[in-house]
């Protein structure tokens, strides 16, 4: 079992780089400047951000560094080789865990936020379920295809970005942004965890890098795109604290949207420019969605050898639905989320430092 159990083609590292990229933005962008403002005074949240994204770089770029030592390889290879092959089934399987339900999360975060503003005589469930037949459609094809709709949305990501920024510049107020460094250090470390929490869609990395056919570079790409991301997150926050201040992005639940909301175009062109700018949240949450089911679907085919992609699908489509359907309010949508959270990152560093533990003492390029 050298390689995926989905495997239907090459991806080169710029598609990693790209995937990495849209993954990161994701979901999360939209309510990250929230998150960092709760815990940080001013403008201070700049500082967590930029700490968070090095960090995280790091992180991408030592896992990608463990999983490019075994090419062509999937996380239950390597992993079983490093640790063993019952440790490695139980890993996967929690990996299996957590990204459905990421997936569950991002279903009804896409249904909260489309009927929250545009789409508010709508029932949550139509919208939840409409959005998962796309994604549904998009997992049961290949792999590979899910990286070229990467690749073919990525152009659309940034300069939907570019838009809601460069639009956005002139309702900043300066002062806003001082006084500076009024957070306390427990403010910066909390600031920090989340920031580092909200950039942990490299972890797709650790499942996806078996299908580069040369991966020597794939590190240093996963870095590159955490990068980029902190950088776009960084700009983001700071023109939210800009437009918005401090103290009422703590009471916004979604304050990136809140800011595309906020831009007009010179001259009246569009009258509705946030509804385009909708199509480009959706675009977002369609990608991200699409990554953490199939990684779903991955890993548990890579302990369930028979079982059939479409048939894995189909049993898991159901199940998405209903417990996306679980929490009440958005309120338990957001306590979901840092639950899962929480548990994502333990996880992760977990995982990262036994394989890292095992790989310096055996070593990698292992053909098993």
């Amino acid at each position: 079992m050298n390689r995926s159990p989905d495997y239907q083609g090459i991806v080169s590292d710029r598609d990693i780089l790209i995937t990495v990229i849209t993954n990161i933005i994701g979901v999360l962008t939209l309510t990250s400047p929230r998150v960092v403002a709760e815990v940080t005074n001013s403008s201070d949240g700049w500082i967590t951000v930029l700490l968070g994204g090095i960090i995280a770089s790091l992180c991408g770029w030592f896992i990608a560094k463990i999983a490019s030592s075994f090419p062509n390889q999937s996380f239950l290879t390597y992993t079983s080789y490093l640790l063993s092959k019952p440790v490695a089934i139980v890993m996967t399987l929690i990996f299996s865990l957590q990204f459905f339900m990421t997936t569950v999360f991002y279903v009804r975060e896409l249904a909260a936020l489309s009927h929250q503003y545009l789409f508010d005589h709508t029932p949550q469930e139509i919208i939840s379920l409409t959005f998962l037949f796309v994604v549904i459609y998009a997992v049961s094809g290949s792999q590979a295809g899910i990286f070229r709709l990467n690749v073919l949305f990525f152009p659309i990501l940034v300069v939907g970005l570019f838009l809601v920024i460069f639009l956005s510049i002139g309702l900043i107020d300066w002062e806003g942004f001082l006084p500076l460094f009024q957070t306390d250090f427990e403010g910066y470390l909390k600031g920090t965890y989340f920031s580092v929490v909200n950039m942990l869609g490299f972890a797709i990395v650790f499942f996806y890098i078996g299908l580069v056919k040369n991966p020597r570079n794939t590190p240093k790409m996963t870095a590159y795109g955490v990068l980029v991301t902190m950088g776009f997150n960084l700009v983001i926050y700071l023109v939210c604290v800009g437009v918005f201040g401090n103290t009422t992005m703590r009471n916004m639940f979604f304050p990136t949207f809140d800011l595309s909301r906020t831009v007009e175009i010179p001259g009246g062109f569009f009258e509705r420019f946030d509804a385009f700018l909708f199509l480009f949240w959706t675009i977002i949450f369609f990608t991200t969605a699409t990554m953490a089911l199939d990684v779903t679907v991955m890993t548990l085919r890579m302990v369930f050898r028979n079982f059939k992609k479409i048939n894995a699908v189909i049993m898991l489509s159901p199940i998405i639905y209903f417990t996306s359907m679980v929490p009440k309010s958005y309120l338990d949508v957001v306590s979901f989320n840092r639950l899962l959270g929480h548990f994502t990152i333990i996880y992760f560093l977990l995982v990262t430092i036994l394989l890292g533990i095992a790989f310096k003492i055996k070593g990698g390029n292992s053909s098993e």
